[in-house]
């Protein structure tokens, strides 16, 4: 059967799907250049940027935090109290989930304590001990920052 005139060869629909030529120069070089960029700093060990400022702790509490659902997170004193049961936890649950996260990763057994750490410089860290995984909560905001700093005061209840 003759094909139509005005119907696309198989090979112009070929090169049609295919990527530009000088779009995939301009990909491989960019990768190209962060692998030069980073291996330079690797090994003229360059300072960290961006690193947040070292402090001391001035406030510091473990708890244990239980994730109940996709959304629903318990907190707990080390001695088993419960501080807040929360349906809706909002960003604790993310936070436990980040943490959950990070021990299915290291294949952490059990549920141990996660320790909320205030900085006398101002940051505010959520770190876990058993996986080295931690999160500085001043990052995502006051409302967010918030949650934990309750979590930081005898306030805490259910």
């Amino acid at each position: 059967m003759p094909r139509h005139p005005s119907l696309p060869t198989p090979s112009a629909n070929r090169e049609r799907e295919m990527i530009p030529a000088a779009l995939l120069r301009a990909m491989f070089g960019l990768a190209l250049a962060s692998l030069i960029i980073v291996t330079y700093a690797v090994v003229t060990k360059r300072p960290h940027e961006g690193v947040p400022a070292a402090g001391t702790p001035v406030a510091e509490r473990s708890l244990i935090l239980e994730g109940k659902d996709a959304q629903a997170v318990v907190v707990k004193d080390l001695d088993g109290t419960v501080l807040m049961d929360l349906p809706h936890g909002g960003f604790i649950t993310v936070i436990q989930s980040a943490v959950a996260r990070a021990r299915v990763v290291a294949r952490t057994e059990g549920n141990p304590p996660v320790r909320i750490i205030r900085y006398d410089n101002g940051r505010l860290v959520a770190e876990d001990p058993a996986t080295g995984w931690s999160a500085e909560l001043y990052a995502f905001g006051d409302d967010n920052k918030a949650a934990f700093e309750r979590l930081l005061s005898d306030q805490a209840q259910e």
